[in-house]
């Protein structure tokens, strides 16, 4: 049959998944063939329309604020990647800090600090360099035995900066961390922004999908805080890579840092202010109809289907958590929020690297590790959508199995 092979094999448990499906490939290929350039309403009124509307169509189906909306005083728009999304927050939270006076000779002097915690993904520091912030501006604040930002630290060190003579201006925190799936406290961070007038970024680019389902909307917990926003739906949505979708609160911060308009770009429609230019929302002048494959998805799963695959995960992932936690040679290193679980043979680091290069030698899965406490940690990532509960238990054997070839080998 075509596209049998469309995503990862049932069995790849490593990562964060990149998805896909029939109905994102079909839209994928039409989008293709249609070659469109979607840079200005002007080169695209469909693919601008299109991508407007399936971005308010995600804040009703994930109970997002409501100054995510286009009709509102922010929007969303589909990025290629989270980690291109943090960068345009990081940006648009410098003009607002600087005033636009941001310049190739240092951005305000090398006072402006950003923060983020020990566990946040490591495009958030690719992205303070990028964005002339640099490593030695970026604070890691430290987490708590959950892994989650500690609001406590954030606001000591936020205090000790500005006691200097620094400028705090950004703080990105993490809903579902990609080491262990930690989760910031958003509402106790976004309250210490408020107070000290820094933008608020949240990073959920794995963990965002959960929020279609009612029972599992506490990722979404403290955005009303939040003055950016991204999580992917290539991850855990069903749509293939490229696909991330940000939102912004208000979005005048991020087109004053990010809009130039040469002459041979002017046209009615963008000088009448009446249309949005999604050029000016991203990095690249240039942008593909990514919009499309997601409103197939959409139209496709419905709200329901979608919902089902998240439900379906989630169950799997503790159900596999609970087979770990009844043997007596194995431990769950993370409190399992959703679909990872953090897992390791209690016999130290060279059997769980045993366990590890045995189970992805034998061709059966593929698996992935972290560092928990310093400790060579596994890790399970359920996401695929056709994983189904025999492929979970067949990894469990392999597992178990590589354990007891470590052992005697011992």
């Amino acid at each position: 049959m075509l596209f049998t092979t469309w995503n990862e094999p049932p069995l790849f448990f490593a990562f964060f998944p990149a998805n896909n499906s029939y109905p994102s490939i079909l839209g994928d290929l039409l989008s293709s063939g249609l070659g469109v350039n979607g840079m200005l309403w002007a080169t695209s009124p469909a693919a601008t329309e299109v991508e407007t509307h399936v971005m308010d169509w995600l804040v009703e189906m994930m109970g997002l604020p409501e100054a995510f909306r286009s009709t509102s005083t922010g929007g969303g728009v589909i990025q290629d990647t989270a980690s291109s999304a943090s960068l345009v927050a990081l940006i648009a939270a410098r003009e607002r800090a600087t005033g636009g006076r941001s310049n190739a000779a240092g951005v305000e002097g090398g006072r402006l600090v950003a923060y983020t915690s020990t566990q946040a993904h490591s495009s958030i520091e690719k992205d303070a360099r990028i964005a002339g912030i640099g490593s030695d501006n970026l604070r890691a604040v430290e987490v708590d035995a959950a892994f989650a930002m500690r609001p406590e630290r954030l606001a000591e060190l936020i205090a000790a900066d500005k006691a200097a003579g620094r400028v705090p201006f950004c703080v990105c925190a993490t809903v579902g961390t990609t080491s262990a799936d930690g989760v910031d406290p958003v509402a106790e961070i976004g309250k210490i922004c408020r107070e000290h007038g820094i933008w608020l970024h949240v990073d959920a680019a794995m963990a965002g999908t959960a929020a279609l389902c009612p029972e599992f909307r506490w990722v979404t917990d403290g955005f009303e805080y939040a003055d950016s926003y991204v999580f992917n739906p290539h991850k855990w949505m069903m749509t293939n890579f490229d696909c991330s979708a940000f939102f912004v609160r208000d979005r005048r911060s991020l087109i004053s840092a990010l809009s130039i308009v040469p002459e041979y770009l002017r046209n009615t429609a963008s000088d009448a202010g009446t249309v949005i230019d999604y050029r000016d929302w991203q990095i690249p002048l240039g942008r593909r109809f990514r919009a499309l494959k997601l409103w197939f998805v959409i139209r496709a799963y419905g709200v329901s289907g979608l919902q089902d695959v998240v439900r379906r995960h989630v169950a799997l992932a503790r159900e596999f958590a609970s087979w770990v936690e009844a043997d007596a040679d194995f431990e769950v290193a993370n409190r399992v929020p959703l679909s990872l679980v953090c897992f390791r043979h209690k016999g130290g680091d060279a059997v769980n690297q045993a366990i590890l290069d045995g189970a992805n030698a034998s061709g059966r899965m593929y698996l992935t590790h972290t560092r928990i406490d310093d400790r060579l940690t596994l890790r399970l990532s359920i996401g695929n959508q056709r994983t189904q509960r025999e492929h979970v238990e067949a990894a469990w054997a392999t597992v178990r199995e590589m354990a007891a070839k470590a052992a005697y080998s011992e």
